[in-house]
């Protein structure tokens, strides 16, 4: 049998993986190299709904340039819409009320955590268990309706405005968040029980799309999926914004680079999210939700750049600006950009099965890549 085995000839083929939305995570191509079934090669091919974003932030005004960030990475709304905000301010040299500054940081830790939930339904789903996408979502739902009731809407959201919030936080907005930090402290134990201690899911994950710290730091991997790999990256502790400075929570750290480990980076991350909320949620500031701006802004000439740290890794904002109602460029340093191209440098010798696994574990939106 040995023999035979030996003798027995591969052929290297093409296939196409994708453009279709389940487990590319988005309309996202990937061109396969195989060798059987194990993969020499992966080539991401985008373009499928490229909207050229950042050219038509040539022609918005700074106002509006934020509600287009929305559009790119959906699921981390917020976040982008803060990251133009303090971009524009750093240009203004506009210092914004307090107030502001940990209503912002609540917001967005609320939508990371429902960022992450809903990444962990579909991350289970992926591998077939149906059930982590219900209770994922059963979840998240209870941020969504704290969005609705703060914003009006449930999916691209908009509150962040140059120099403040669109207006001050509903009535019901605090006890709210206090009741799902309750709920969802008590459901977060669930997750391990469905999906981290499973024995088919850790066969699955272990050892599997691994990445060095090395290989994460030259690929700019940043996010859960960056730190999975030793590489401390999280801008929050790096360049503290908002009311970041002022809150203690830990940066969650793995070194085994594999997708088991990328997982548990998001889960723990989980955690840190509600401890940041808590110390918050009761000492928001009083004052005002906005600083005085003039309805049409104009930067000074120069070039102006901000960083934060979304559900998915560090989002960069960087502003020309030559003193008129629109920037003259703009170019967004989007994390799954980044964070695709070390798909290929994990997947290698691993199975198609396997490069599902690792693409979940990436938490692509291919919306934030593909602008």
């Amino acid at each position: 049998m040995e023999e035979v085995a030996q003798n027995i000839e591969t052929q290297e083929y093409f296939i196409n993986m994708g453009p279709q939305h389940p487990s590319t995570h988005g309309v996202l191509r990937l061109m396969l190299t195989l060798d059987g079934e194990i993969i020499k090669k992966v080539e991401p091919h985008l373009g499928f709904i490229h909207r050229s974003i950042e050219k038509m932030c040539e022609k918005d005004s700074y106002q509006q340039v934020v509600h287009l960030t929305d559009r790119m990475d959906y699921l981390g709304c917020h976040i982008n819409n803060e990251a133009v905000c303090l971009t524009v301010e750093k240009g203004l040299e506009l210092e914004v009320p307090e107030r502001v500054k940990v209503i912002r940081t609540i917001i967005s830790e609320l939508t990371r955590l429902s960022s992450h939930q809903l990444w962990w339904g579909v991350m289970g789903m992926d591998l077939g268990a149906i059930t982590t996408f219900l209770y994922g979502f059963r979840d998240r739902e209870m941020i969504t309706d704290i969005f609705e009731e703060t914003c009006g809407a449930r999916l691209t959201m908009n509150y962040n405005v140059p120099g403040g919030l669109m207006f001050d936080i509903h009535p019901n907005f605090q006890n709210r968040t206090k009741q799902f930090l309750e709920h969802f402290k008590k459901k977060l134990p669930e997750y391990d029980e469905l999906l981290t201690g499973n024995v088919i899911f850790t066969e699955r994950t272990k050892g599997i799309g691994y990445l060095s710290k090395e290989d994460a730091i030259s690929y700019g991997v940043t996010g859960p999926s960056g730190r999975a790999s030793g590489f401390s990256c999280d801008v929050r502790k790096k360049n503290p914004y908002s009311a970041y400075d002022r809150v203690d929570f830990k940066e969650i750290l793995f070194m085994e680079g594999d997708c088991f480990a990328r997982y548990q980076a998001r889960i723990a991350e989980m955690w840190e999210s509600m401890k940041i909320i808590e110390q918050l949620i009761d000492n928001i500031p009083e004052g005002e939700y906005k600083a005085k701006t003039k309805a049409v802004i104009k930067l000074p000439p120069g070039e102006y750049y901000q960083r934060v740290e979304t559900p998915r890794g560090e989002l960069g904002v960087y502003i020309i600006s030559d003193n008129k109602k629109n920037p003259y460029r703009v170019k967004f340093r989007s994390p799954g950009f980044s964070n695709l191209s070390a798909l290929d440098k994990m997947a290698r010798g691993f199975k198609i099965a396997d490069l599902v696994a690792i693409m979940s574990t990436l938490d692509l939106v291919i919306p934030d890549i593909d602008r």
